[in-house]
Parts: structure tokens; C-alpha cells; sequence
């Protein structure tokens, strides 16, 4: 089972890519963990490659693919979106956070595969900021304003923190009915624990990258890994004893100053034999 995320498919060069990965064995599952592009169009066509490619596609929406572009022919927004994304995946085979949670039997298993949908809520702030409007105002007198702010729409929620709060509360219902004598590979776009955003260059940033009331997760259900993307700093980094495993391949102009091959997915099972954490910061 190999993962990536981050594939932002709207440049030549990851499209590029994307086209070229293949699975090593006949029997590799490939986890998607979001932002594979923001056109419904790019998102349909990679998606559809990697399906008739791997054994099985599991995928995760980042905050891109809840992008609504005033350019994309489909002009859905908020849950409407990110629904007909996941019609879409039925239609090919790839399984979402909406389905039933699958057991992997492959090498490593038997493990629940738990693809997750969680936003954030601005609870990623600085010490000593209280509250979301004291935090958005630092972060845009530092210049720092995601893209979110004007394209990702929460409709029919008020806030996109209301999105996330429906979210979490569902899925964590869904996780805590899981066999207890199960681990669990929890596949999210956004980190589920904040210690991933420490590096980046813009602290202000993290307040896009998840919630804190995902931070005790890992080990509450067992997590064996936690597979997540976003922030554009493909590393391991050993949490409370879990191992969660950054897999983007970004931008063109961040991927080409780091050495390997791009795009390459990176091994969840079997684990790796060497556990380490990996590189400097880098702006999401």
C-alpha cells in the first residue's frame, strides 16, 4: 500500500507525473490524502487514471478540491461540491470518507482504512490568541491569507468552522464503532495533530491545517499510521509513538529542490523498517 497527495494536477509538469505513476505490484492499493486539482474536469481524469491503474484508489478531499473557480463549468459549492466529487469516485471505483471503512488484508494487515473528511476550525493559532477573529487579523497584517478565504464555500453551512465542527462529530462516531482489536490508518488531508505545521515558514498558516479537537486521534483509535498532505513537507514525524507520514509531491518550483523522484508514492504497508522525521519547513 503506497500514498501521495498534493498532485495539483493544473501544472504541465505534475500532470506529467501523474501519467507516469504505476503501481509496483498488481495488488497496490494507492491512497490519495486531497488536492489532487481544483477543476471537477482534472479531478475526474486523474482520479480515473490512477483507478484503472492500482487495485484500489482511496481518496480524501483537500481544501483545492472545495475550490469553486470561477472558471470550472461546475459552479457547486460547499457540501454540493464536495458531494458530486464523491459520486464521481463511485462512478470509478474509488473509495471516499463517505463509504464504509475498508479492512486491508495485505501485507502489514489486517488494518481499517479510515479515509477522513475534517476541514479546520482556526483553533492552529498562535499562543496567547484566543479567539478566530484575533488570529485572522494577525495573520493578515502578516500578510498570510489562505486562498480559501474566497473560493472554498461552506454552504450550506454559516462557516467553514461549522463544516468542520458537522464533520468531526460524525466521523469520530464512525471511528469509535470500529472493532476495538483493529488498528487503523487514518487518511486525512489536513493534519489530525499540530506538531506537522511547527516548520512552516508562515506560522500564521497553520490556522488553514486542521483542529485541535482531533489531537488525541492517533491513539485513541489505534492509529498504526496517519497519512495526511498539505502542507508541502514530505517527511515522517513520530508523534506520541505514531508514526504520520507527509506524502505530497506540491508545486513544481518545491519539488524540484528536493532529491528522489517526484511524484513517487511513498510505502504505508508493510511499514518501513527505518522510522525517522525528514525535512526543513516550507509553505503550504
Amino acid at each position: 500500500m503506497v500514498a501521495v497527495s498534493d498532485l495539483h494536477v493544473r501544472y504541465a509538469e505534475n500532470r506529467e507525473i501523474v501519467e507516469g505513476l504505476r503501481p509496483e505490484s498488481a495488488d497496490d492499493w494507492l491512497l490519495v490524502a486531497g488536492d489532487v486539482g481544483e477543476y471537477v474536469a482534472d479531478i475526474r481524469w486523474a482520479l480515473g487514471l490512477l483507478s484503472e491503474r492500482f487495485a484500489k484508489v482511496v481518496w480524501v478531499p483537500g481544501n483545492h478540491e472545495l475550490w469553486t473557480p470561477a472558471d470550472d463549468p461546475v459552479q457547486l459549492r460547499g457540501v454540493a461540491r464536495y458531494e458530486h466529487l464523491v459520486e464521481i469516485c463511485r462512478e470509478l471505483g474509488v473509495l471516499t470518507p463517505e463509504d464504509p471503512y475498508p479492512v486491508w488484508e495485505g501485507a502489514g494487515g489486517p488494518v481499517v482504512l479510515a479515509p477522513l473528511f475534517l476541514l479546520y476550525d482556526y483553533t492552529f493559532r498562535r499562543p496567547g490568541v484566543t479567539s478566530k477573529e484575533e488570529a485572522l487579523a494577525q495573520a493578515e497584517q502578516a500578510g498570510v491569507v489562505c486562498t480559501d478565504e474566497f473560493h472554498l464555500h461552506p454552504d450550506p453551512y454559516p462557516t467553514r468552522e461549522d463544516w468542520c465542527r458537522a464533520r468531526v462529530a460524525a466521523t469520530e462516531a464512525r471511528l469509535a464503532a470500529l472493532p476495538a482489536d483493529l488498528p487503523t490508518i487514518l487518511i486525512n488531508h489536513w493534519p489530525v495533530v499540530r506538531e506537522p505545521t511547527d516548520p512552516l515558514w508562515y506560522p500564521d498558516f497553520a490556522l488553514w491545517c486542521g483542529t485541535e479537537a482531533t489531537a488525541d486521534w492517533p491513539r485513541r483509535f489505534r492509529a498504526a499510521t496517519v497519512v495526511y498532505g498539505h502542507l508541502h513537507i514530505p517527511r515522517l514525524l513520530i508523534c506520541d509513538g505514531v508514526p504520520h507520514q507527509e506524502v505530497s509531491l506540491g508545486y513544481p518550483r518545491e519539488w524540484r529542490r528536493r532529491s528522489g523522484t517526484p511524484g513517487r508514492p511513498v510505502q504505508i504497508l508493510p511499514a518501513p523498517a527505518a522510522v525517522g522525521s525528514g525535512t526543513t519547513g516550507a509553505r503550504a
